[in-house]
């Protein structure tokens, strides 16, 4: 799904439309020091070096940066009303282990004046140190289930600096439909070992890899108002992205995003009968 996301740091308020280029990555971490708190942001004054657009996320989600690229993190909405943020490192692929803590933010509804506050709680990930995370959990409010919203999290702390983090969403009609990210691990056994319609033929065919590798960098656009006779995806029934394609048992289906793929072929390896011909997927 389409998420917008905006970037608060330090002494100034960044908005970025997620749509064109990844972070720069020109500095280590040792020469970018974390912005005081010491004020609220202005509109309109933030860095330059600090407007600029991310990629999506592993996860499928957005990337965001702290501190002008020091480190980045990555937010996920999933069905449920749960919001994962995701910390990693100077360099997008690693993970960032912090100290454990409850972050508090406040989410704002589009159109509204009101933030409404909300506890991100560590949950750690496997390989975490004691009293480490890399993962902060979320529920947004019931009332703000399927709407679109703003998060901010004015504090965080990062070994010894502190940072601000913000980021949106952009719910589309499908996003009920939409499958929950599944882990890495989890991604590999799903896309990498055969079962039910599911062919060892087929892994090679997709390339002995993941979507996530395969369709990095690539951001899903969907059309939730098919025309008659336009292919849909599988499962969220929006209009269908060529660029998004797995081939399963010997046939090519094509998706919206990644999720999606996952979702359909999980479903051909549990169960089978109910997968149809990609000549099925089509507008009525």
């Amino acid at each position: 799904m389409v998420r917008t996301l905006v970037i608060l740091g330090g002494l100034g308020l960044a908005v970025a439309t997620v749509a064109v280029v990844g972070c720069n990555n020109a500095q280590p971490p040792a020469e970018k020091a974390a912005a005081p708190q010491g004020g609220d942001p202005k509109p309109g004054a933030g860095n330059k070096e600090e407007d600029h657009g991310h990629k999506p996320g592993a996860h499928g989600g957005i990337i965001v940066s702290l501190g002008k690229d020091s480190y980045h993190a990555e937010a996920v909405f999933e069905k449920g009303r749960k919001v994962r943020l995701y910390m990693l490192g100077k360099e997008e692929t690693r993970v960032q282990e912090v100290d454990a803590q409850e972050l508090s933010a406040f989410v704002t509804p589009d159109g509204s004046a009101e933030a409404v506050p909300v506890a991100f709680k560590p949950e750690p990930q496997p390989g975490d140190g004691k009293g480490k995370t890399s993962l902060f959990v979320a529920t947004l409010p019931e009332d703000m289930a399927g709407k679109k919203v703003q998060v901010t999290i004015n504090n965080i702390t990062i070994g010894t600096e502190r940072f601000r983090i913000g980021f949106g969403n952009e719910v589309l009609a499908h996003a009920d439909a939409m499958p929950v990210k599944k882990t890495t691990d989890e991604e590999r056994k799903l896309f990498l070992t055969p079962g039910g319609l599911y062919t060892a033929a087929d892994i090679a065919a997709n390339g002995k890899t993941i979507p996530a590798v395969k369709y990095n960098g690539i951001r899903p656009t969907h059309d939730s108002h098919p025309k008659p006779g336009q292919k849909i995806c599988p499962i969220s029934e929006t209009v269908s992205n060529p660029k998004f394609t797995w081939v399963i048992g010997g046939k090519t289906y094509e998706f919206c995003c990644i999720p999606c793929i996952e979702e359909f072929l999980a479903t051909a390896k549990e169960k089978p009968a109910e997968i149809k011909d990609p000549s099925a997927y089509v507008k009525k």
